[in-house]
Formats: C-alpha cells, sequence, structure tokens
C-alpha cells in the first residue's frame, strides 16, 4: 500500500463512523457559492478540523466542512470550502478532499469555482460549463508514486469532463432559459489575479476562463474513475478586459447575485445526471 493511499484510509477511518450514508455524487463549491449547502435538507456535516491529517482551508468564506443530504433521492456529499495551492498546501493535500470523497462512494464528481473571464465575449455574471482545460503554473496531482488503489500510472485525459453529464446540464439550462457558455478553463497557481499578458495568452491557448483550482481536482478524480462535470461562475472580467482594478471581494458580489440561477440549475442538474 503507498503512503499516499495509507494516509487517505487514516482521513476515511477518522470519520467512517460519522458518514451517514454512502453518497453517489460530490458536490465542490467554489467562492462565493458555499450558502448552497444551507439550501438541502443536512443530515449530517464533518468539520475538517475532526478528519485525521486532513488539510483545512484558511481562505475567507470558506466554512471547511463536508455536508450530507439528499438533493431530490440523490444522496450528496458537499465540500463546502476547497483547499487551494495557493495556501501553501502541497498538490496531495489539494486534491486529498475528491480522494476522500471517491472512497466515501461517490461516483460523480462535480466541480464549481467563480473565476475570470479570458474570452473578451464573456461578462460577468455569466455561467460556463467546462468542456475542458489547461493545467498551468501547477503541478499535475498525480506526480510522485501512484497509487495503484486509486488508478493506473498514466490515466487518459482525452475526455476529462463526460459528455453525458455535459448533455444533462445543457438540457437543463434550455429548459429554465438559462444561458450556459461552454468552454476550457485554465487553472493558474494565484494567488494573485492574472496579469493582462497572463489573461491574453491564456485565451491564445484556448481557453475562455481563468482561476485558482478545479483543474487539479478533475484530473484527481479522473484518475479514481469518477465522473466529472463542471460549472464556472464567471464572476469578473479578466484583467486587461476590465477598466477596474480586480478584488476579492467583487467576485464574492457577483457570485453572490449569480448564487439563486445556479441553485436552481445545479439541483435540477444533479437529479437528471444520477440518471445518466
Amino acid at each position: 500500500m503507498t503512503k499516499l493511499y495509507e494516509r487517505l484510509e487514516r482521513c476515511y477511518k477518522s470519520i467512517e463512523d460519522k458518514i451517514p450514508f454512502r453518497p453517489r455524487l460530490a458536490l465542490v463549491l467554489g467562492s462565493g457559492l458555499g450558502d448552497f449547502a444551507e439550501r438541502i435538507e443536512i443530515e449530517a456535516s464533518i468539520d475538517y478540523h475532526d478528519i485525521a491529517d486532513f488539510p483545512v482551508s484558511t481562505v475567507s468564506g470558506h466554512k471547511g466542512r463536508f455536508v450530507f443530504g439528499h438533493i431530490g433521492l440523490v444522496p450528496v456529499v458537499i465540500m463546502q470550502g476547497r483547499v487551494h495551492y495557493y495556501e501553501g498546501y502541497s498538490m496531495e493535500d489539494v486534491v486529498l478532499p475528491a480522494r476522500l470523497m471517491h472512497l466515501m462512494g461517490a461516483e460523480i464528481l462535480f466541480l464549481t469555482n467563480a473565476c475570470g473571464s479570458a474570452n473578451p465575449a464573456y461578462q460577468a455574471g455569466d455561467f460556463m460549463l467546462l468542456t475542458d482545460h489547461i493545467l498551468y503554473s501547477v503541478p499535475n496531482p498525480l506526480i510522485g508514486a501512484n497509487a495503484e488503489e486509486l488508478g493506473v500510472r498514466f490515466p487518459d485525459m482525452s475526455e476529462v469532463y463526460d459528455k453525458e453529464l455535459r448533455k444533462e446540464i445543457l438540457t437543463v439550462a434550455q429548459e429554465q432559459g438559462l444561458s450556459l457558455r461552454e468552454g476550457v478553463y485554465m487553472q493558474f497557481s494565484g494567488p494573485s489575479f492574472e496579469t493582462p499578458a497572463e489573461v491574453r495568452m491564456a485565451h491564445i491557448l484556448g481557453a475562455d476562463a481563468v482561476g485558482m483550482s478545479t483543474a487539479c481536482e478533475a484530473i484527481a478524480g479522473r484518475h479514481c474513475g469518477m465522473r466529472i462535470c463542471g460549472i464556472s461562475c464567471i464572476s469578473n472580467l479578466g484583467a486587461g478586459l476590465s477598466k477596474e482594478p480586480l478584488s476579492d471581494e467583487d467576485v464574492k458580489i457577483v457570485a453572490d447575485q449569480a448564487a439563486p440561477r445556479f441553485r436552481k440549475l445545479v439541483t435540477e442538474a444533479i437529479q437528471r445526471m444520477a440518471k445518466a
């Protein structure tokens, strides 16, 4: 057994008796979207501090706990607050929560984030369905000894974001009359916002949005054999596309304004995806 998997098992065994059921889907809530977990009937919650050898988010506004409940008939575990590479954690720490939710039983990993636009056509408040990603300026989470218990040494990444799950999300958005863009997400390290030159580079390389999370979690989840989908809330125009300086507070304001539409889309999409 690899050290990585031994650590993962320690985490799991320290909370095994607190997990109320085997979740079918794992949902990771991005900045400004954490209140989604408060809107479901919570059956149990586990604070990250109570999990053995588990990283704890230091970002303001991230509550730092797993929430268990049902969305419709779908048993879910919700990650209310994620860990970021820019906080000084190793990449193993950053993706440990996704791997732990897989160990809990989750088959689908639904990733969300608040991010900046790299595509000039995108506006603050838009939603973007992830079709692909570019991992940039952060290490691949699979570097190091491979945990064979989780997946193969060289996993295929031809289709990280599941086509069938994307189709279900698009159908729901259409039925709700919600404009849902589709695009490529590029992960930077942060914590500084990207420069105008970096935003231009990202768009030239094929990215429509830029942020500081998500891609590494998608890789780790795919390595485990999970089905992946993701939605970004475009919370701000990337540097150089806006005349205003960027701030974390503005990101939260836009995400809060978008939250009702986000909740409606995600709630229905999860119920549909469980049948896909």
